[in-house]
């Protein structure tokens, strides 16, 4: 580094380095005389307002820090039960019951062991002439699956999933039940999606009038489906254990 180099560095931190002038004393002393004198005021004034109170009023201020005091123990208590009682075993039992029996209640619905009640359609078909084949209302049927029907009875039977339609003298047999015309199919749902799944173009409706037989359909907004299906065990069908986490699974 040259001599000129090394000037112009020491005369720039000459210029940055502070100055101890007489000024600089005075306004130091100044500054802390102020927040002495401050600090002192603040604490005066906070005796004497306590000083300047008779001994009823700090009675008066006692007690009250006292009953808020006992407040906020009594909603810390409070608080502390409803967190004990949203956390504990009983609690989730009654939450997992709940649950279960949501489930239970749509089970029995689906395999049909209980009663239904709800929104849907009635659908009649008047088949004087005998034209209408078990393939038909099997269509029918599915049909309304299709759009979401949630309970399905035709005539006194109750449609599950291994309900099965064959011809049969008379009618038509649903899974051994021989039903005579006029059928009567009722299914819950949507009653607009249901309707209108049974009135497309070349549909069920459609096909069924093309044969001759009279079909008419009637929005409902509180049906009943009665009909039981009676469970019968599974002959070779056994539930595997956590199936959604073994080989294999989809």
């Amino acid at each position: 580094m040259s001599a000129g180099s090394r000037t112009a560095w020491h005369r720039l931190l000459l210029a940055g380095k502070p100055r101890l002038t007489k000024a600089n004393v005075l306004a130091t002393a100044l500054a802390l005389l102020l927040g002495f004198a401050i600090a002192v005021q603040v604490r005066q004034n906070s005796l004497q307002g306590l000083d300047a109170l008779r001994e009823d009023e700090l009675a008066r201020i006692l007690d009250t820090l006292d009953k808020d005091g006992q407040r906020l123990a009594d909603e810390a208590r409070r608080l502390q039960t409803s967190k004990d009682l949203l956390t504990s075993s009983s609690t989730r039992t009654e939450e997992a019951t709940r649950a279960a029996q949501q489930r239970l209640d749509a089970l029995a619905v689906l395999t049909g062991t209980v009663a239904a009640r709800g929104p849907g359609i009635t659908l009649r078909i008047a088949d004087p002439e005998r034209k209408v084949t078990a393939a038909a209302l099997l269509d029918a049927v599915q049909e309304l699956r299709d759009a979401g029907a949630e309970a399905i009875q035709l005539g006194e039977v109750r449609v599950v999933a291994d309900t099965w339609f064959a011809d049969a003298d008379g009618g038509v047999s649903v899974s051994g039940t021989v039903t005579p015309p006029p059928y009567v199919i009722k299914a819950i749902g949507d009653q607009h999606t249901l309707s209108t799944a049974m009135g497309i173009p070349e549909g069920v409706l459609s096909r069924i009038r093309s044969v001759g037989a009279n079909a008419d359909l009637t929005e409902e907004s509180n049906l009943v489906v009665d009909a039981l299906h009676r469970l019968s065990p599974a002959q070779y069908a056994q539930p595997v254990p956590n199936a959604s986490t073994s080989q294999g699974a989809p």
